[in-house]
């Protein structure tokens, strides 16, 4: 029964009414709960100012939001500048600006909103991000509009840019885990000079020669309003539009409207190739446990553009490969049934890495595969790359397939529970198309895989030349001719291959 019928008493010395729990509790307000909405409130709304800047948001339930610009820039667009501008940039920003002193000012302002910033510099994209309270967005914007159009770049700053960068390439050198520098040396052997081949990181000798106004010059070619996405997550579409419309429409940027270079237009060309780096891994990790000396192989193929209808079977397919290292965790949700593990892993107990990667930008992708293993296993272990490559082509079983599809699409959405990687994901498809594709769209093409597409994708990667990275001992490393013939064997007969590396 309802009411107050009896009284317990706590510890603390208060008293509660014994309340059945299908009951209201008296005095306490009526419960609003969340309600399942039109399908229209949860679809990215693209608005595009009259400079050509595009604001977008993405409604999500919670106090915080994230908020930040995107700029369609990054290393790839380096062709006429120095290598290493874009490291630079990402190095310096929330420094100084015209409103903000230091780089101390900027968080103590953030503070105030329980915000935190970051700004990650990739191929193609540079991007200034903040996660505050949604009720200091004007405050976020403002300060994100002072940091991407209205930074200081002072010479102090510069300087200690630089020292970070030094600093930064050789723990990239020392490091125990190779994949950043592996990843780096594949796509220079994959797109050799051009585009997305061109290095992420900024080359030691350039280090002396980037100076405020190289910066400038490339900022004035590249940070210009219809090259940006005002992008946000947790807030009202209305009020990030007014925002943007107060603080990034009609400001001059710092580095003024002058003669600028021109924007790099280039189309990704694959080239294929090989880039080798010799170099004594033996003392890489030293301590009570030390990883034994590795050599690091990384073989890879053309695959296509995120914008392409075969972007989705290419997904699958990596999703389908998966694998990992010798010391990865987890059971068959984690990846324990794909090919990599099943074909490699298991059976040959001397790899200690076998994994898929797959790497997909504007015009161009790559699929590629990490192997490592002992130095005096290199031959064998790059024959057996080539053999996973090569029966990519044949039968996929339906059972295989399914739980692939099944994989990537919970994979998505795990992904997707994450405030700043949906804020991520709406920026880079507004960017790269003005429109973003929804979760549940997405699920829907994973579903219509089939297994005739996989064998579609596969047929028209393996007709390009591979591409290699070579990192550590690498004395009976194949070379690359019999690489590139063990690929061309369609028919994946294993004594050519045999007769081939031996």
């Amino acid at each position: 029964r309802c009411g107050l019928a009896a009284v317990r008493s706590y510890s603390g010395g208060g008293a509660y009414p014994s309340v059945s729990l299908t009951c209201p509790l008296p005095g306490v307000p009526k419960a609003v709960f969340a309600a399942a909405e039109g399908r229209e409130r949860f679809e990215t709304r693209v608005t595009v100012l009259e400079n050509g800047l595009r604001v977008a948001s993405q409604n999500k339930f919670g106090q915080f939001c994230t908020v930040g610009i995107l700029v369609n820039s990054g290393s790839r667009h380096e062709a006429k500048y120095l290598s290493g501008i874009s490291h630079f940039l990402e190095k310096l920003a929330f420094s100084s600006t015209a409103q903000f002193g230091s780089k101390d000012e900027i968080l103590l302002t953030l503070e105030k909103h329980g915000g935190i910033c970051d700004c990650q510099a990739s191929r193609d994209t540079i991007m200034y991000a903040v996660s505050a309270d949604a009720r200091g967005l004007d405050t976020v914007v403002n300060l994100l509009a002072d940091v991407a159009l209205q930074p200081r770049l002072s010479d102090e700053e510069i300087e200690m840019t630089r020292t970070a960068i030094r600093f930064e390439l050789e723990d990239l050198n020392m490091r125990p885990d190779p994949e950043p520098l592996l990843t780096e040396m594949i796509h220079a052997a994959a797109f050799r000079d051009n585009t997305v081949g061109l290095n992420r990181f900024c080359p030691v000798e350039n280090t002396d020669k980037i100076d405020r106004d190289l910066l400038h010059s490339y900022l004035r070619s590249y940070y210009t309003p219809d090259r940006m996405v005002l992008a946000g997550v947790g807030i009202e579409h209305e009020q990030l539009v007014e925002c943007a419309r107060k603080y990034l429409l009609g400001v001059e940027p710092v580095w003024g409207t002058g003669q600028s270079r021109g924007v790099d237009r280039s189309v990704a060309q694959y080239t294929g190739g090989i880039v080798k780096v010799e170099k004594d891994m033996s003392d890489v990790s030293l301590g009570p446990t030390p990883i034994p000396e590795l050599t690091h192989i990384m073989i890879g193929l053309e695959s296509c553009s995120f914008l392409e209808d075969d972007f989705i079977p290419f997904a699958v397919l990596n999703m389908m490969m998966g694998g990992g290292g010798s010391f990865s965790a987890g059971g068959p949700g984690k990846g324990m049934f794909t090919r990599l593990y099943l074909n490699v892993l298991n059976r040959h107990h001397w790899m200690y890495n076998a994994t898929s990667y797959h790497h997909s930008y504007e015009d161009t992708g790559l699929l590629c595969i990490h192997a490592s293993a002992d130095p005096k296993q290199v031959r064998e272990m790059v024959e057996i790359i080539t053999r996973e490559f090569i029966l990519m082509a044949g039968a996929v079983g339906e059972v295989e397939l399914e739980r692939a599809k099944t994989q990537l699409k919970s994979m998505l959405m795990m992904n997707l529970e994450s405030r700043p990687v949906i804020f991520e994901d709406v920026g880079r498809q507004v960017l790269a198309t003005n429109t973003r594709k929804l979760p549940h769209e997405l699920c829907a093409l994973i579903g219509q895989v089939k297994p005739t597409d996989i064998k579609r994708v596969v047929t028209k990667m393996l007709h390009k030349k591979p591409a290699v990275a070579a990192l550590g001992d690498l004395t009976d490393l194949p070379s690359y001719e019999h690489i590139q013939a063990a690929l061309s064997s369609k028919d994946g007969r294993l004594p050519r291959l045999y007769r081939l590396f031996r």
